[in-house]
């Protein structure tokens, strides 16, 4: 069995409440969950308004699948988000 985690951090300048940053990241995490097989959650900075902390698991037989689905997830958040993508933690366990 293979786990593939990945750990996107992302900023949005323009979040000035904490009703907004939900907004954001319900939107995302819909989007997210409809078109790719895996989980994903906030995880980290939940009170801080502009920093949103993103994290996806999948499992897998295989590394290589693994680490594509992460890699795919990652692409589309940087396309369908208008926040900017700060860090990405990826890990194949």
């Amino acid at each position: 069995m293979i786990i593939g985690t990945g750990k996107i951090y992302l900023y949005a300048s323009w979040v000035h409440s904490l009703k907004e940053k939900r907004m954001v990241v319900k939107s995302v995490i819909d989007k997210v969950k409809h078109r790719f097989n895996v989980s994903i959650a906030e995880i980290e900075n939940l009170d801080m308004h502009q920093s949103i902390v993103i994290g996806i698991a999948c499992v897998s037989n295989s590394t290589k699948h693994a680490n594509s689905s992460i890699q795919n997830v990652i692409e589309y958040i940087e396309q369908n988000t208008d926040a900017v993508l700060e860090n990405i933690e990826i890990e194949i366990l």
